[in-house]
C-alpha cells in the first residue's frame, strides 16, 4: 500500500482515501495499547506509528533503522481496532509499513540472520518437524542438560528462548499423521476442510486430531488435503511476495473439494485467511477465488459454537480460565463464540481473567525477535492468570499456548494450557467412555 498524500481532514474522495488518513488523534488507542504501557512513547502507539507512516511516504524522513524499530516493536495485536472511534484499520497501515520496511530500512546483520533463519523455518512444517528431532536429540542425549549446568546456554540468546517454547515432543507425536478424510459420524450436516496450520500441526498436533474427533462427533465430515503454510507469519512480519506464494498454494491445494466451510484452529491463521481477498485485490486470477474461500473460513470454535450440540458431553468439574487470542477476538471479532462452545461442556466453571483481553506478547515470532518486551508483556497475562485460580487455561493459538505455558513455567505454576476443541473432546471422550461401560449412559447427572 502506498500511502496518498494529504493530511488528516483533506478533502479528497474517499475512494482515494488510505487508512492512514483516516486517524484524527484522539488518543482511545493508547490506553488499549501494550507497547505504549511497556515504552511510553508515542511513536510506540498506534496514532504515532501512523504519523510515523505519513512522513516516511511523504519524503519528510528516511527510512532508518530507527523508523523500522517502532514498527518492528508493534505486537500487530489489533486492540487499536476496536478501540478506535473513526474505525481506522490500523491492521492495514502495519502490514504495509512492515513491507516497507522490509525493502528500506537497514537492519543489522544478526538481525537479518535471525529473521532468515526463522522464515526459513516456520512457514515450512517439514523443516520445523526436521527441527523438532534435532531438538529431542538435543534434550535427550543430556546435551541441554550439561550446557544449562555450565551457565553456557544463555550465550546461545535467542536460539535457547526457541528451544524454552517448545513443547516436549518425541518422534511419535513429531511425525503423526492424520487421514486424508474423516467421515461424519451419524448423519452428515457439513463437509469441511482442515487447515492444519505449521506451528499447531507440528508442536499442537493432539490439536488437531481433538479437531477431527469434535468435528465428526458433531456429524461434520473432515477433509484433510496436502497443504503447506497459509502464508499469516509472512505476512504480518511485511513479507508479502512470500505470504502470496504461500496463500496461493494453500487455495490449489483445496481447489478441487467441493466443501461446505474451511475450518481452521489457529487464530492467527484464521484472521489472515477471512482476509484473503486484500492479499490478492488487485489479481484479476486469484482475487475472486481468494474472496470466495475467505468467505467459507470459520473458526472451529465458531462453527461448533453455530452447531446445535449433537454428541453427549460428561461433565468436568474445574474451573478454566479463558485466554482471548488477539486474532480471534480483536482481528475476527470472535468473542462470544468460544465461551459458548466451551459452555456446551457440563460441569465446566468458565472463568475471565481480569486484563480485558490484552495481548499475552506471542505475536507471531514476537517473542524470539522482542524476546524481553515480549516477557514483560507476557508477565502481566501470567499474574492475570494465578488471579483466576483456574487449574486449566483455554486459548486458541498455538503461540499464545506456547508462550504462555513457557511463562507459567518459570513462575512455578501448575496450570494445564489447553486448546478449546481439547477440552470439549475431552469430555465427548469421557461421555463414550460411561456409554461403554454396563450402565453407563454418557449423561452428566443431572442433565437430560
Amino acid at each position: 500500500m502506498t500511502l496518498a498524500k494529504g493530511a488528516v481532514g483533506d478533502r479528497r474522495s474517499p475512494a482515494l482515501r488510505e487508512p492512514a488518513d483516516e486517524c484524527v488523534h484522539c488518543g482511545f488507542c493508547l490506553p488499549a495499547c501494550p507497547t505504549w504501557l511497556s515504552f511510553g512513547e508515542e511513536m510506540d502507539t498506534p496514532r504515532g506509528r501512523i504519523d510515523l507512516f505519513r512522513a516516511l511516504n511523504q519524503g519528510r524522513l528516511p527510512f532508518t533503522a530507527r523508523a523500522a524499530l517502532h514498527f518492528d516493536r508493534c505486537l500487530g495485536c489489533m486492540a487499536c481496532l476496536g478501540a478506535c472511534p473513526s474505525g481506522v484499520r490500523f491492521d492495514r497501515v502495519i502490514e504495509a509499513a512492515r513491507e516497507q520496511a522490509e525493502r528500506e530500512a537497514p537492519r543489522t546483520l544478526k538481525d537479518r540472520l535471525l529473521r532468515a533463519l526463522l522464515f526459513a523455518l516456520f512457514p515450512y512444517p517439514a523443516r520445523l518437524r526436521l527441527a523438532g528431532v534435532f531438538l529431542w536429540l538435543f534434550r535427550a542425549s543430556g546435551l541441554l542438560f550439561l550446557l544449562r549446568r555450565a551457565g553456557l546456554l544463555r550465550r546461545l540468546g535467542r536460539l535457547a528462548a526457541l528451544e524454552s517454547l517448545a513443547p516436549r515432543l518425541g518422534p511419535k507425536e513429531l511425525f503423526r499423521v492424520l487421514p486424508s478424510r474423516v467421515p461424519a459420524r451419524g448423519e452428515r450436516r457439513l463437509r469441511v476442510g482442515l487447515v492444519l496450520g505449521c506451528v499447531q500441526r507440528v508442536f499442537f498436533p493432539e490439536v488437531n486430531a481433538a479437531t477431527v474427533r469434535v468435528l465428526s462427533a458433531e456429524g461434520v465430515e473432515v477433509e484433510i488435503p496436502r497443504q503447506g503454510c497459509c502464508g499469516a507469519l509472512s505476512l504480518h512480519a511485511g513479507r508479502t511476495a512470500e505470504a502470496r506464494r504461500l496463500a496461493e498454494d494453500l487455495l490449489s491445494r483445496f481447489a478441487d473439494l467441493s466443501l461446505d466451510l474451511i475450518v481452521v484452529n489457529a487464530a492467527g491463521c484464521g484472521s489472515h485467511l477471512k482476509d484473503l481477498g486484500h492479499l490478492f485485490a488487485k489479481d484479476p486470477d486469484l482475487g475472486p477465488r481468494a474472496r470466495a474461500f475467505a468467505e467459507r473460513v470459520r473458526d472451529v470454535t465458531e462453527l461448533l459454537a453455530a452447531l446445535p450440540p449433537r454428541s453427549p458431553r460428561a461433565a468436568l468439574r474445574s474451573k478454566v480460565a479463558w485466554h482471548m487470542p488477539c486474532h480471534l477476538g480483536h482481528a475476527q471479532r470472535l468473542y462470544a463464540e468460544p465461551r459458548d462452545a466451551l459452555r456446551t461442556v457440563p460441569g465446566l466453571e468458565l472463568v475471565e481473567l481480569g486484563d480485558g483481553g490484552a495481548c499475552c506478547g506471542s505475536a507471531g515470532v514476537y517473542n524470539l525477535l522482542w524476546p524481553d518486551a515480549a516477557a514483560e508483556i507476557g508477565e502481566r497475562k501470567a499474574k492475570a492468570v494465578a488471579a483466576a485460580g483456574a487449574p486449566i487455561l483455554a486459548s486458541a493459538n498455538p503461540g499464545c499456548t506456547l508462550h504462555l505455558a513457557g511463562l507459567l513455567r518459570a513462575q512455578g505454576l501448575a496450570v494445564e494450557t489447553l486448546h478449546p476443541v481439547e477440552i470439549l473432546d475431552r469430555a465427548i471422550l469421557e461421555a463414550e467412555a460411561s456409554l461403554a461401560q454396563p450402565g453407563g449412559t454418557g449423561i452428566a447427572p443431572g442433565k437430560t
